[in-house]
């Protein structure tokens, strides 16, 4: 670790075809570290096969100053197990190494940590410094001010805090490196992958997102929460209590121990507003919240509440959209 030099390194997520949005708010979070008021230079490392074109998107990223890209076989499924090794090799001569803090970034940051011998700055919602950051803790409730005296910093970005970067419609990367460092998973494998398919807008990408919870009380009732969705063009969610219920699948649960989001709009059908819910959207612009408790907790941090029966409040408000 004699040749780090003062720069950041950020890790894209990507599914081979487009780059994701976590990615170009972890560039804008990136900005922050800054030396004598100028931001460190940012590299974009890429890894995977037949991705030419999520290098094309990332090529027009404002905030980006290099790129390193690998096109190999051997990363066609971004498993953990290699790509870490791969980053740490790569990342030792950088000061600061960040990714998104989805389940990509979950799995493989502290991996990297682990390997480079320095600890992990996880959720990190604001950097103040080359050495010091702000992560929430106890669900939310309050926030910390971390600094680490490690050489590496290595991090994960809560990309709900941050906005993208603009991306132009031409390139404005001027350096590319094609790099060819393969290093194969000699102890896993992708088996098979399932995933689900929507036209609607992913949960961290969308400006607009209804979310359901118990109170629609069956998953036939959750009909209501995806005409809204559609007729506002936006996302679906769902609380821990909905999922658990069998209303949605698991991947749609915003909160503490499922997706981080902050759209333009956020509407609560049916949630009271557990403590891990509302670490997962109450960073939203505005939040509307419909349920029949008036001392429900999500009222308290909802910009406007209707208190009411959601199963007629919701048909007029379907027909009034």
């Amino acid at each position: 670790m004699d040749n780090i030099q003062r720069a950041t390194l950020v890790i894209a997520e990507h599914d081979n075809q487009s780059v994701s949005v976590d990615t170009l708010r972890t560039v804008n979070a990136s900005s922050q570290i800054q030396h004598e008021g100028t931001s460190l230079p940012v590299t974009v490392l890429l890894v995977g096969y037949q991705s030419g074109a999520v290098l094309e998107q990332i090529k027009c990223a404002h905030g980006v100053s290099n790129i390193i890209a690998i096109d190999a076989k051997e990363y066609q499924h971004a498993l953990a197990e290699n790509l870490a090794e791969l980053i740490a090799e790569i990342g030792k001569n950088y000061s600061h190494i960040l990714t998104p803090s989805t389940t990509f970034g979950k799995n493989l940051m502290p991996r990297v940590a682990a390997l480079l011998d320095v600890g992990q700055l996880s959720d990190v919602i604001a950097i103040e410094s080359l050495d010091t950051v702000v992560r929430p803790i106890y669900a939310g409730n309050a926030l910390a001010r971390v600094r680490s005296d490690d050489t590496i910093k290595v991090m994960t970005i809560r990309s709900s805090a941050f906005d993208a970067v603009a991306v132009s419609d031409a390139p404005v990367v001027g350096h590319v490196t094609m790099a060819e460092k393969i290093i194969a998973a000699a102890h896993s494998m992708v088996v098979s992958q399932q995933k689900v398919e929507s036209e609607r807008p992913e949960l961290p990408a969308a400006s607009v997102v209804v979310s359901g919870g118990r109170g629609l009380g069956s998953k036939e009732n959750f009909a209501l929460v995806e005409q809204l969705a559609d007729k506002l063009g936006g996302a679906i969610g769902a609380s821990r209590a909905a999922v658990d219920a069998g209303f949605v699948s698991n991947d749609l649960q915003v909160g503490q121990t499922g997706k981080i989001v902050a759209p333009q709009l956020y509407i609560a059908v049916g949630i009271s507003g557990a403590i891990q819910h509302l670490a997962g959207m109450k960073d939203s612009k505005v939040i509307v919240a419909i349920n029949n408790d008036p001392d429900a907790p999500i009222f308290q941090v909802a910009d406007y509440g209707l208190v009411g029966d959601l199963f007629e409040i919701m048909p007029e408000l379907l027909d009034k959209i």
